[in-house]
């Protein structure tokens, strides 16, 4: 079970090649899964013009293309466990991981400071 950070999601549809071979290797041999935060963090950056695309595009092609869930049923587990992480004051970093988190699950981002507190975090670069 492999959660996606919102930018590895979006690099997946539109820029595969910002994403090392070491880690996307990780992500072919894993079962995706999207949390309804990265979806409204998209639609935000859809409305300030940073997306181009309309999110529900994105996801419908990553669906299709990579088997990609949107997962919902921990979302309310998700949201207590984000209450307690105070490493961050941003709120899609902090419930983002903490739907990994509540699996146990590994969580794919390039963001630092994910990666420097939730242990589950990868990465590859080689």
């Amino acid at each position: 079970m492999l959660f996606l950070d919102t930018h590895v999601a979006l690099w997946l549809y539109a820029e595969p090649a910002r994403i090392p071979v070491a880690t996307q290797r990780i992500i072919d041999g894993e079962e995706l899964f999207l949390s309804p935060m990265a979806r409204l963090e998209m639609s935000f950056l859809y409305e300030i013009g940073r997306l181009t695309d309309d999110p529900e595009g994105v996801i419908g092609a990553l669906t299709r293309d990579l088997e990609l869930s949107i997962e919902t049923a921990g979302w309310a587990r998700a949201a207590e466990i984000g209450a307690h992480l105070t490493w961050t004051r941003d709120p899609f970093d902090r419930l983002i991981t903490a739907h990994a988190l509540c699996y146990n699950a590994s969580l794919c981002t390039r963001d630092g400071t994910i990666r420097d507190h939730y242990s589950h975090a990868v990465w590859r670069r080689l």
